[in-house]
């Protein structure tokens, strides 16, 4: 009975855990401030302990969820209301290169060394300094790197060339399945796929670990397993 205890109650944590962040949106995964972090972790906790409390229920364990993600929801309605509590609750992006030269106010500030600084912008293809304008320490520990003129690609602007729409490639396979609603969304079947499979000697699709389809391209990109 214990065990099924357990597994019960993981069960419904591990569904009111989705349903929580289904309910807060992607920006509670992808962009995580230090006030989400604290979130997540007491979160973890709550959940994570009540398991193995044979004292504490299922009741107990969803009034946990629903009252933290209550707190997290009221939370983001303030700061959308309120501006003044960005700052606050979410923190505020800082400027640490600022025209070329590295504000070490900024630094001390967001608690940064030299060394770190570095790691982040060669996150973003940058290895020196000279290359960069402007670089702005997001909220959420992420570096946002405007570059020197010089030091910028290239684009069709630049070149006075005529702009081009830029097609979306469509997953056709994946780990050797068809997707099929990408495959029909591109205007194509089943019998076409064969024919470009067979072209790039491939019998099926199971020996394929990924193929794209891109418009205006002649034959399907396949990466075989």
């Amino acid at each position: 009975m214990e065990y099924l205890q357990i597994t019960t109650e993981t069960i419904f944590g591990f569904a009111a855990l989705f349903v929580m962040t289904k309910v807060l949106g992607k920006s509670q995964i992808t962009q995580i401030t230090a006030f989400d972090f604290i979130a997540a972790l007491v979160l973890g906790e709550l959940v994570g302990n009540a398991l193995y409390d044979p004292e504490v229920g299922i009741l107990d364990i969803g009034f946990a969820v629903l009252l933290w993600t209550l707190l997290i929801y009221g939370t983001e309605i303030v700061t959308e209301k309120f501006k003044g509590s960005r700052k606050l609750l979410e923190g505020s992006p800082s400027l640490v290169i600022y025209e070329g030269k590295v504000d070490r106010s900024q630094l001390k500030k967001s608690k940064l060394d030299i060394n770190q600084l570095q790691h982040l912008l060669r996150s973003k293809d940058v290895f020196s300094f000279r290359e960069v304008q402007y670089a702005v320490l997001e909220t959420d520990g992420t570096i946002s790197v405007l570059k020197t003129s010089q030091y910028q690609t290239v684009n069709r602007k630049d070149m006075n060339l005529t702009p081009e729409d830029v097609p979306l490639p469509r997953t056709i396979i994946s780990d050797g399945e068809i997707i099929w609603d990408n495959l029909l969304e591109t205007g194509f079947d089943e019998k076409w796929l064969e024919q470009q499979l067979e072209a790039q000697d491939y019998n099926e699709p199971a020996e394929v670990m990924y193929a794209e389809y891109k418009t205006g391209d002649k034959d399907l990109y396949i990466l075989g397993m």
